[in-house]
């Protein structure tokens, strides 16, 4: 019997992406955000919930995709991140959120070696959902190197 894993898909640009429901705290409806001076392009700002801050990253603009309006569909994952030894809460915004949806762990592939210049390096592999592909993110990698405000340290609470 293969393994699988549980992944929260989501739409954006018209493709669909997976994360690890494991990192996944709670889905939002888009909200007021409060800008942070001086943050990078991709990071729209802060949100308070139920007495936390969390840092909020436009997920188009991270994957150098164009920017949107929000509209109705539009959703703020609040997510647990790895970054450096420790789990930071998150929340990222999506074009949309399609389920929970399981994945066949060994049926996920590599990223393509296509040669020449491909921003793949937030992936953790490509799984597929019927006919659909899904691109896995790799959470730690996807915020490496980025300076992400402190949010809330989840470490304690996980």
């Amino acid at each position: 019997m293969a393994a699988t894993s549980q992944y929260l898909t989501l739409g954006l640009a018209g493709e669909t992406f997976g994360i690890s429901i494991r990192n996944v705290r709670e889905i939002l409806d888009m909200r007021p955000i409060s800008r942070l001076p001086h943050a990078p392009n991709f990071l729209l700002g802060m949100i308070d919930v139920r007495g936390s801050g969390y840092p909020i990253v436009d997920l188009r603009t991270k994957l150098g995709l164009p920017a949107v309006e929000a509209t109705e569909a539009t959703r703020i994952i609040i997510l647990d991140v790895p970054m450096k030894d420790r789990l930071v809460g998150v929340g990222f915004v999506a074009d949309c959120v399609f389920e929970v949806t399981d994945i066949d762990e060994e049926a996920i592939e590599p990223i393509p070696e296509v040669g020449g210049k491909w921003q793949s390096d937030y992936a953790a592999g490509i799984g597929r959902k019927g006919e659909k592909f899904v691109v896995i993110f790799d959470l730690a990698k996807l915020l490496a190197n980025d300076e992400i405000p402190e949010g809330r340290d989840t470490s304690r609470a996980a």
